[in-house]
């Protein structure tokens, strides 16, 4: 009889039966294991939750009073004979992979993660393991992220050139991670940074959290139009197109997020200026992620999962798609888009600098 796997994927998501514990459920349990804050990760309704202590107050803001048990990075914790422990994912602040181990088999599960180290979330850590499980939002070639300095540098410039023309400075990315991220690179020379009050009920968290955050100030009936429009706003996507937005007019609107790398993407969300800005790992850097593994084998659990699993089984792993209900970020779209758009937007682009077809993608 073939052994089972210490980890399986159920229909309240990817369950230990041996440690009796779940790992981000979608549906109410009795003992949860969260990877990061973010709403399709982490739910209202379990017994128990487990997660990074940076993940604490942003928790207790978005869930209200849960029955919630933190740890630092590399602390283990036993659970009914099964060793679990987090490690950095390097996605927002507080975002953990967590590792489990039960008589030497190792999985590990990324939740969302980005390799590249944006001066306030943990920079990711590889972890050895068995099995990996992750995600590939971006699992496409045409996903090839800047660094980050470079378009930083575009946003400082362009909100310059905002004051320069009279206009307001509107920025957009979600509250948690994105906006934190905006928040830590801009250059604040050129002026103060405002705030919806989603995003800085957001950072509130943090602080009470013992995050160090640049100054901010929260925009309130009581702002003045004139002050605000001197400075930056930073806000979240459900603010676009809305009575509180239009108050700044004139504005010029910029949307930060890796959907920016797709032609009609800015488009799509009215936006003056779209940056390429990502949580996410980009396609080299998914592909570096799992590699630096040593896995055996590794699930896909939302993105373009048929498209990169066929990849990296071409290329020497034992890839699998499976079904979750993660991938439902603030600023990301229900389903990717069509994949010829993707492939239309930057044709013939791989990470080798051949063309898709030799790279295995088509």
């Amino acid at each position: 009889m073939a052994k089972k796997p210490l980890l399986e994927f159920t229909d309240r998501g990817i369950y230990c039966a041996k440690g009796k514990f779940y790992i981000d459920p979608w549906k109410p349990v009795d003992d949860a294991v969260i990877t990061h804050a973010h709403a399709d990760h982490a739910y209202w309704g379990h017994k128990h939750y487990l997660a990074h202590h940076l993940s604490r107050e942003v928790l207790l803001y978005r869930l209200g009073e849960i029955n919630l048990q933190t740890v630092e990075y590399g602390e283990t914790v036993m659970k009914n004979g099964v060793t679990v422990s987090l490690y950095p994912a390097g996605h927002v602040i507080g975002s953990a992979q967590i590792r489990i181990e039960h008589k030497g088999e190792v999985w590990v599960v990324s939740g969302d993660y980005k390799v590249e180290d944006d001066g306030i979330s943990t920079p990711f850590e590889p972890v050895k393991c068995h099995h990996f499980i992750s995600e590939c939002t971006f699992g496409m070639p045409v996903y090839q992220w800047k660094p980050q300095v470079q378009t930083f540098n575009e946003i400082n410039n362009w909100w310059r050139g905002n004051m320069h023309n009279g206009v307001a400075t509107v920025l957009v990315g979600y509250s948690l991670g994105k906006a934190q991220r905006i928040l830590q690179n801009l250059d604040l020379f050129n002026g103060k940074v405002y705030t919806h009050g989603v995003i800085e009920n957001t950072n509130e968290a943090l602080r009470r959290n013992g995050v160090l955050l640049n100054p901010t100030e929260r925009i309130t009936q009581e702002s003045s139009k004139e002050e605000v429009r001197k400075g930056i706003i930073i806000a979240p996507p459900s603010s676009v197109g809305t009575p509180w937005m239009r108050k700044f007019q004139p504005y010029s609107f910029g949307y930060c997020s890796g959907w920016m790398a797709i032609r009609g993407a800015k488009r799509r969300r009215a936006a003056d200026r779209g940056f390429v800005l990502s949580d996410h790992a980009d396609w080299d850097g998914l592909i570096s992620a799992i590699d630096a593994t040593g896995c055996e084998s590794v699930y896909l659990t939302h993105g373009y999962t048929a498209t990169f699993s066929r990849y990296l089984n071409e290329i020497g792993f034992d890839a699998h798609e499976v079904h979750t209900l993660y991938g439902g970020e603030e600023d990301a779209p229900t389903q990717p888009p069509p994949e010829g758009e993707e492939l239309n937007s930057l044709k013939k682009v791989s990470p080798s600098g051949g063309d898709l077809e030799g790279a295995g993608i088509l």
